[in-house]
C-alpha cells in the first residue's frame, strides 16, 4: 500500500506523520531540540538541528513501511523564521524565529519607507516583529558582514526541502507571512524586495502548495533511507497546513484552534483584507484561495498558566468546578494578554488581568473566566471575519483545549454556531501529508483528499447561554481601550 509522509518543522521538534491513502495515521514521532533566547525578546535556533531531527523521524517512518512504499513527502513548519544561506548553501547564522520580538524599530522603518496603506494593500497585513522582512532589515543593520554574504533567504520548512533535495523552492501560503509577497497576485513583490535592499534571486521560486516541486536527492536518500526521486510536495505554512488537516477548504467553515495560542481561521474564495490590518490575510494551501486568520497569543496558554499557578489541581477537576459557575462568572472578566497580544490588538505592552473580583468569586469563577476571556478574544476575530462577508455554518475545534467539553460549549455559545471535532488529531503534519497525497497524484485535488480522510467525531450546539455572552461581550471589548494607557505607562516603568 502507498503511504504519504508529512513533516512539520516546529519550534522545539520536527514532527513526522505517516498516513495511508485513506488518511489513517500509521505512525508518528517528534524528535526534539532546544531553541535559545540569548537576549530579552530574542528567539533563535540552529537549522542543523531541524535536519538532524528530520533524519531521525524519517528513518523511523521508513523502517515502519519501507522506502518504496512512501510515495510523497509534504512539508510544513513554523512560519516567519529567517534562514540565511551563503553561496555554498551553508547556514550563515542561527534562524531568527517567529516568536522573536527584536525588530519593532525595523517594522516602523520599512512601513515608513513603503507607506502603511501600501504595505497593507500589497501584503494584506501590517509589518509585525514576528514577520520575516524586518528580520532581514535587522541583519542588514546589525550584522552587515552576514548580510553581504546572503545567497538565499529561506523559511524553516524550505530549508528542510533544500536539505532533502538540494533545490530552493517555496510556496505561497508560507511566503504570505514574510511581508515580501504580493498576496493578491500570489508572487513576490518587487516593491517590498526593493525596500529591503535585497535581490529577487535571493528568494526561492514559489509554487502552489500541492505541487511536487522537487525530489529527494541521492545524498538525502543515503542519510534518511528514503528512495531517491521520491516527490517532495511544496506543502504549506503551519496554520494553512493545519487548516487542511481540519477540513477548512471551503467558505462557510471556520476553525478555532485552542493551542498555546488561539487561532481563528477562515477559508476565502477571494482576496479579502481587514481595513485596519487586524486580521492576517494570507494565501491558503488550497490553490487559488486565500484565508483570513486571527491569532491570540495566550488561549490554552492562559489555561495552562492558571493550572500551573494552582499547583496540584488537574484540568478535569478545574473544568468540573468551572462548569458549576453560571455563564459570565458572575461579573468576573479575564483578559488573556499574558504575552502581549497580536489580534485584534497588536500590542506588546498589554498584559493579562482579572477584572471584577469580589469576595463572591472563588476558584471555579476564576477558571471559568479564563476560558471565557480567551474565547471572547477569539470571538473578536470571528466578528471581524463576518464583517468582511464570511459566514460560518460550523466551527471545527482543535488543539489541546478542544478536549474540554465545557470549553467547546463556551465556544458554541459565544460563536452562536455549532462546534464540531474531527478525527484528525495530528495538526499541521497531517495536513502536509494530505497535500502530499495530491502532489503524488493519489488524489486529483485537495478537496478529494480531505473528503476521504476526515469525518466528524463530535458536535456541540449553541445553548441558552448564547444570549448572556452576546450581552457581555461588548463589556469585554471595552476593557482593552480603557486600560491601554495604563499598560503603556507600565511598559515605560518596568
Amino acid at each position: 500500500m502507498p503511504y504519504l509522509l508529512g513533516l512539520d518543522v516546529g519550534t522545539s521538534s520536527t514532527k513526522a506523520v505517516l498516513i495511508d491513502t485513506d488518511g489513517n495515521v500509521i505512525d508518528t514521532c517528534a524528535p526534539t531540540y532546544p531553541f535559545q533566547t540569548p537576549r530579552p525578546l530574542w528567539a533563535e535556533t540552529d537549522p542543523h538541528l531541524w535536519w538532524d531531527a528530520a533524519i531521525k523521524a524519517i528513518r523511523q517512518m521508513v523502517e515502519k513501511v519501507g522506502a518504496d512504499q512512501i510515495v510523497g513527502i509534504g512539508l510544513t513548519g513554523q512560519m516567519h523564521g529567517l534562514v540565511l544561506l551563503d553561496a555554498q548553501g551553508e547556514v550563515l547564522r542561527p534562524c531568527i524565529m517567529w516568536n522573536d520580538q527584536r525588530t519593532a524599530r525595523q517594522c516602523e522603518q520599512i512601513t515608513r519607507k513603503v507607506g502603511a496603506s501600501q504595505v497593507l494593500e500589497i501584503t494584506g497585513n501590517p509589518i509585525l516583529p514576528g514577520f520575516t522582512a524586518p528580520k532581514i532589515q535587522w541583519v542588514a543593520e546589525h550584522e552587515p558582514e552576514v548580510f553581504s554574504r546572503i545567497a538565499k533567504i529561506l523559511l524553516p520548512k524550505d530549508y528542510l526541502r533544500y536539505k532533502l533535495t538540494g533545490e530552493y523552492f517555496g510556496e505561497v501560503s508560507d511566503a504570505s507571512g514574510t511581508s515580501l509577497l504580493n498576496v493578491a497576485q500570489r508572487k513576490w513583490s518587487d516593491s517590498m524586495i526593493e525596500a529591503l535592499g535585497i535581490q529577487r534571486s535571493q528568494l526561492p521560486e514559489l509554487t502552489e502548495s500541492p505541487v511536487a516541486s522537487t525530489r529527494v536527492s541521492a545524498a538525502a536518500a543515503k542519510l534518511t533511507g528514503l528512495r531517491e526521486g521520491t516527490p517532495v510536495i511544496a506543502g504549506g505554512g503551519d496554520q494553512a497546513a493545519g487548516a487542511i488537516g481540519c477540513g477548512i477548504i471551503r467558505e462557510g467553515v471556520f476553525s478555532a484552534t485552542l493551542g498555546t495560542s488561539g487561532v481563528v481561521f477562515a477559508h476565502s474564495d477571494k482576496y479579502r483584507v481587514e481595513p485596519e490590518g487586524r486580521l492576517h490575510a494570507f494565501c491558503h494551501a488550497v490553490p487559488g484561495a486565500w484565508h483570513l486568520m486571527g491569532v491570540m497569543l495566550a488561549a490554552a496558554g492562559s489555561y495552562q498558566w492558571w493550572h500551573d499557578m494552582l499547583g496540584q489541581e488537574d484540568f478535569e477537576a478545574l473544568n468540573q468546578g468551572a462548569a458549576k459557575v453560571p455563564a459570565g462568572a458572575e461579573g468576573l472578566f479575564y483578559l488573556p494578554y499574558l504575552t502581549g497580544e497580536r489580534c485584534p490588538h497588536p500590542d506588546p505592552n498589554v498584559r493579562g488581568a482579572f477584572i471584577g473580583l469580589s469576595l463572591r468569586h472563588g476558584k471555579g469563577h476564576m477558571t471559568r473566566a479564563v476560558l471565557e476571556g480567551a474565547t471572547y478574544g477569539m470571538r473578536d476575530m470571528l466578528l471581524l471575519m463576518r464583517k468582511l462577508g464570511l459566514s460560518s455554518d460550523r466551527i471545527i475545534a482543535s488543539g489541546g483545549g478542544a478536549k474540554s467539553p465545557l470549553w467547546l460549549q463556551i465556544l458554541a455559545d459565544q460563536y452562536e454556531t455549532p462546534v464540531v471535532t474531527v478525527n484528525a488529531k495530528e495538526g499541521a503534519a497531517y495536513g502536509a501529508a494530505l497535500l502530499a497525497s495530491v502532489g503524488a497524484e493519489v488524489y486529483p485535488d485537495v478537496a478529494a483528499a480531505v473528503n476521504t480522510a476526515l469525518r466528524e467525531t463530535g458536535r456541540v450546539d449553541p445553548g441558552s447561554d448564547a444570549e448572556t455572552y452576546s450581552r457581555l461581550h461588548p463589556m469585554y471589548q471595552d476593557l482593552y481601550p480603557r486600560l491601554k494607557p495604563h499598560y503603556d505607562r507600565m511598559a515605560e516603568t518596568f
